[in-house]
């Protein structure tokens, strides 16, 4: 992507727009999913922020929305959050109503204009690996070992700011992600660019392959998020930080205030 690609990509966040949407998804996301988001202050106020997050809720995860109404609301509409995405998320007619509303393409160049221009930037470096985690393990930080993260807020010169979220995980019972599926099905997964064909159980039709074939609908499950304080890298770590041992650090903060929001979480789905 060409720098010139990058600069228009971010330069399509549309603040009014973003505006409409979240005052339509507020009360839905409040309602549905009865949300809570705690710990917005420990958001940088102004600068670049890298804010690391688990993934949940499979293909319905609401973790963005969630975050982003709440954000918006107390922050006001100057400061965008971008939140770093697939590329096939682009494709059609919905691509351009994602970026009008912040999600920009996840690739280096994306993610360091943004930093460097002051922006909060959203990753979820588990991506759908993550996302699409079995209900055994739903209380578990999975990167997939994927620490890119980091060598990006490490070159823009930003805080990592992590952010836990639980209760996304439970709108389906997921049963497995189908990693050995996905490799033995070879060139067709390689061409999906997925590398899991993951099998939930939900309503109304039951068993479902990436939870869209057949498409379930989502219980109401009630999702909490907490954002955690920052994580200032060069204080931490000094000026040549090891980046597993930042990556390491950075889960285990996350790991543990997730185990704590599962300590209070009295019922499935209730909450």
């Amino acid at each position: 992507m060409s720098e010139l690609d990058v600069e228009t990509e971010l330069a399509k966040w549309d603040p009014q727009f973003t505006k409409r949407v979240a005052d339509v998804l507020r009360p839905l996301v409040r309602r549905y999913f009865r949300t809570e988001v705690r710990g917005l202050e420990n958001i940088p106020p102004a600068g670049g922020a890298l804010l690391v997050s688990n993934h949940s809720g499979g293909q319905f995860a609401a973790d963005v929305p969630i975050l982003a109404v709440e954000f918006y609301e107390k922050f006001g509409y100057d400061r965008p959050i971008h939140t770093l995405s697939h590329d096939m998320l682009f494709v059609g007619p919905i691509g351009s109503v994602l970026l009008k509303t912040g999600f920009i393409r996840a690739n280096p160049e994306n993610a360091a204009n943004a930093l460097r221009s002051g922006h909060l930037v959203v990753v979820f470096p588990g991506g759908d690996y993550d996302a699409m985690r079995p209900t055994a393990q739903q209380n578990t930080i999975d990167f997939a070992e994927r620490k890119g993260y980091v060598r990006t807020a490490i070159e823009a010169g930003v805080p990592i700011v992590p952010a836990v979220s639980i209760g996304g995980q439970e709108n389906q019972l997921y049963l497995m992600r189908g990693t050995g599926l996905a490799k033995r099905l070879g060139p067709i997964a390689r061409a999906a660019r997925t590398k899991i064909v993951p099998l939930s159980f939900g309503l109304p039709f039951g068993l479902s392959l990436f939870g869209t074939f057949p498409p379930n609908l989502p219980l109401p499950t009630k999702i909490v998020t907490q954002v955690l304080e920052p994580i200032d890298i060069a204080a931490e770590f000094g000026e040549k930080p090891d980046i597993d041992e930042v990556d390491a650090h950075v889960r285990e903060v996350m790991q543990s205030a997730l185990d704590k929001l599962a300590g209070e979480r009295r019922f499935p789905i209730v909450g």
